[in-house]
């Protein structure tokens, strides 16, 4: 392999694992007050309420179909009966599915995100430069999966002969990047983008996606208050009588008068 191989394919990998995983450590042990989304719900819940399930169901059917094409082993598939021809249209099917739903709620979120005066105010550089390093992948990912696996050769490019072993060589730290260049350029490409998005993933917004809300179910309540007693949509329990404080501090007000 030439030198800038082994840039690409060797020590860019694992630059950017090294910043994925010292960042979480370092955002968590500095700024736990900051990790999360930054929600913007309240500025607009319209587009959101159909653009955001859409994208996170295709961003993780998309990580689903990674996982099952690149950690594990072809001979594993091939060892319970899961023949190429099968693995390939499923693989195909499914893909195609998973691109066109994160696609269409990522151009939902983006219309949102910078179309809507308010969500638009609400963004900051740092957002701005993580939808563009989210965007890439996404969009070469499709790329590669129109122009090879659709519309390329009969079969499509079988992408677990090169590069499944790579990448598992590069997390079990035995690096084998000889085939790398032979890989088609869409997923070249789409590759050295995904990194790029691991690189600044703790420093975005994004970093809210590896929480495990444990806690969830079992957590408290978070009780609101109104104003007016007319407003409770809550049933009347025995003890808790909803309070008008308007009509409270007014009497207040008279007696103390």
């Amino acid at each position: 392999m030439s030198a800038l191989d082994t840039l690409l394919w060797v020590a860019f990998p694992y630059a950017s694992l090294t910043l994925l995983v010292a960042g979480l450590v370092w955002r968590w042990r500095s700024d736990q007050f900051g990790w999360t989304t930054r929600s913007s719900q309240l500025h607009e819940k319209a587009i959101l309420r159909l653009a955001s399930p859409l994208f996170h169901v295709g961003f993780l059917m998309v990580i689903a179909g990674h996982f099952l094409g690149l950690i594990i082993p072809k001979t594993w598939t091939d060892a319970v009966g899961f023949r190429e021809q099968a693995y390939h249209v499923l693989a195909t099917s499914a893909g195609s599915l998973a691109a066109l739903l994160t696609v269409v709620g990522l151009v939902g979120l983006l219309w949102r995100r910078f179309i809507t005066q308010s969500v638009r105010l609400a963004t900051t550089r740092r957002d701005k430069v993580m939808y563009v390093l989210l965007t890439l992948p996404i969009l070469l990912g499709t790329w590669a999966t129109l122009s090879t696996q659709l519309f390329g050769q009969p079969g499509g490019y079988d992408y677990r002969e090169t590069i499944s072993p790579w990448l598992r060589s590069i997390l079990t730290f035995t690096p084998q990047a000889e085939a790398m260049p032979t890989v088609p350029l869409a997923f070249r490409l789409h590759i050295i983008a995904g990194f790029l998005l691991f690189a600044i993933w703790p420093f975005t917004r994004l970093v809210h996606a590896v929480t495990i809300p444990v806690q969830y179910p079992t957590r408290p309540y978070i009780v609101y208050r109104a104003r007016q007693a007319s407003v409770s949509a809550a049933p009347t329990r025995r003890g808790w009588a909803p309070v008008d404080t308007t009509t409270a501090h007014e009497g207040a007000g008279s007696r103390g008068a």
